[in-house]
């Protein structure tokens, strides 16, 4: 049923990413699926406030994020499950609809934490994946 599973996961919220983590692993176990852990590094948005960084700060950061996300699968990916690392930069709900289209994902896992006022359903990423994407999206909660 599955083939390729998409996990986006937030490394500043290391236990709502590890609750998605246990249930895309365990899907992707059942399915013999390849597991793709994507995270997404936001751009700066206007290139005024990019001029308020250090000239190489994005590349620092990016390879920052490549270091914590190869730690966090090494650290938290069960073993039996081949998974994959990916990092992208951009909007963080567009990046996760291009990577999941260009891994020809089947399947997008994502965490959502509890609904409040202020964004009442879902998370606005998980909300925006939730409404665009042309996969199944399954989104768990806390």
């Amino acid at each position: 049923m599955y083939s390729s599973i998409l996990l986006p996961v937030d490394l500043a919220e290391p236990d709502a990413s590890k609750r998605a983590l246990s249930v895309a692993a365990q899907l992707a176990r059942d399915y013999s699926a390849t597991l793709h852990v994507v995270t997404v590094v936001p751009d700066l948005g206007m290139s005024i406030v990019g001029g308020f960084f250090p000239r190489d700060y994005e590349r620092r950061a990016l390879d920052e994020i490549k270091s914590r996300l190869k730690q966090f699968l090494e650290a938290e990916v069960p073993e039996g499950v081949t998974a994959r690392g990916h990092v992208a930069h951009g909007r963080i709900y567009q990046e996760i609809l291009r990577v999941a289209k260009l891994l020809a994902a089947d399947l997008i896992v994502m965490s959502a934490h509890r609904p409040e006022l202020s964004d009442y359903l879902l998370g606005p990423n998980a909300a925006r994946v939730v409404r665009h994407a042309s996969q199944s999206v399954m989104v768990v909660r806390e």
